[in-house]
């Protein structure tokens, strides 16, 4: 469960060569092979336990929406190595119970693995993902192992590995992940596939998989249950998700439009994210020639960001700002400078 320890990070660099995805008979050997080592004094494991588990990470997910990767992830991985560790090395009251747990601590490892994304700890997070696919085996729940493949698929593309994302991604949507998963889900795996498309210049099939990403979320209501995993994944979500993708089709002005989409209607819960997508908006906008457009909204970005924000993806956005600003220094245009120093300044407060 500890994948803090010294000998799983002897490699410090993120692996896309060492990857290999899980093909059905891996699938079933985990499900089948024995779980966990059995103790002397084991606990009897009900569904109140599996509910305690879930609760304390939708709580965790919801302060990493909040403040970033980099805030509360050690407390997790402690409640993940020792309190859920134990849980599975229990007796269950039924195979339900004993699925839905190893179905919440997968979902628990795998919260870890994207806040160590979002920190920019991409060794550890590919080693909590890879845990978080080990014990949603047992689980038996596909759309899980789809929601962590997805995941994974967004850190290759975040990391220039567009390939590996885009076979990611197409396993992230392979049978029973994508058919037996809920309407929000769906579009979540669909938007990231759209990503791993876009990025590999296939534009017309990533167009087709933009649109079904929007049905399959115009689909989701009230009325249907969603798992907790996808609270997250709104309207503004899959604008920016789809302006990621538009951006990497060559698409500057239609991303333009989905970042401002999703900057208008994100709300306050997901100021992590609101503050990379006003840091992408701000990019896109000074590559399309608006440079104050682009300072004020990179300005916004800033406000967002000293109200204590812990993510090294949105403190990326200001490294890329200054880079991007640094061909204009010498025009004297008004907010430029200001808003340099800003971003000099805080860059030095954070590191």
């Amino acid at each position: 469960m500890d994948a803090n320890r010294r000998d799983l990070l002897a490699s410090t660099v993120y692996s896309a060569v060492s990857l290999t995805l899980p093909d059905a008979a891996w699938w079933q050997t985990k499900a089948e092979e024995p779980t966990t080592p059995r103790s002397r004094r084991q606990r009897c494991v009900g569904r109140e336990d599996v509910l305690a588990v879930r609760q304390l990470t939708t709580a965790f997910s919801k302060i990493d929406q909040l403040r970033g990767g980099g805030h509360g992830r050690k407390a997790l991985v402690q409640y993940l190595n020792s309190d859920v560790a134990a849980l599975l090395c229990g007796t269950f009251s039924n195979e339900q119970v004993k699925r839905d747990m190893f179905a919440a601590a997968s979902e628990l490892a795998y919260l870890s693995g994207w806040m160590a994304f979002d920190n920019n700890e991409q060794v550890l997070a590919q080693k909590y993902f890879h845990l978080a696919l080990r014990l949603a085996a047992p689980a038996s729940a596909p759309p899980l192992a789809g929601h962590i493949l997805r995941a994974m698929a967004h850190q290759a593309i975040d990391l220039g590995f567009y390939e590996l994302s885009l076979e990611l991604s197409t396993a992230s949507t392979d049978g029973q992940r994508y058919r037996s998963a809920t309407p929000r889900e769906r579009a979540l795996l669909g938007v990231v596939h759209a990503r791993g498309l876009a990025a590999t210049g296939q534009r017309h099939a990533a167009a087709k998989a933009l649109l079904r990403a929007e049905d399959d979320l115009a689909s989701a209501g009230d009325t249907i249950e969603e798992p907790s995993r996808v609270f997250f994944f709104t309207e503004a979500s899959l604008a920016h998700e789809t302006a990621c993708a538009l951006r990497d089709s060559g698409d500057r002005q239609g991303a333009i439009r989905q970042f401002r989409h999703s900057a208008r209607t994100r709300g306050s819960a997901f100021r992590r994210t609101h503050a990379v997508t006003l840091g992408y908006l701000g990019a896109a906008q000074i590559a399309a020639g608006h440079v104050e457009e682009a300072c004020s909204t990179w300005g916004k970005a800033l406000d967002a960001m000293e109200e204590g924000i812990y993510s090294s993806r949105a403190r990326q956005t200001i490294v890329d700002m200054r880079n991007l600003l640094s061909p204009f220094r010498r025009r004297r245009i008004p907010p430029l400078a200001e808003l340099d120093a800003r971003g000099a300044s805080y860059l030095a407060h954070v590191d």
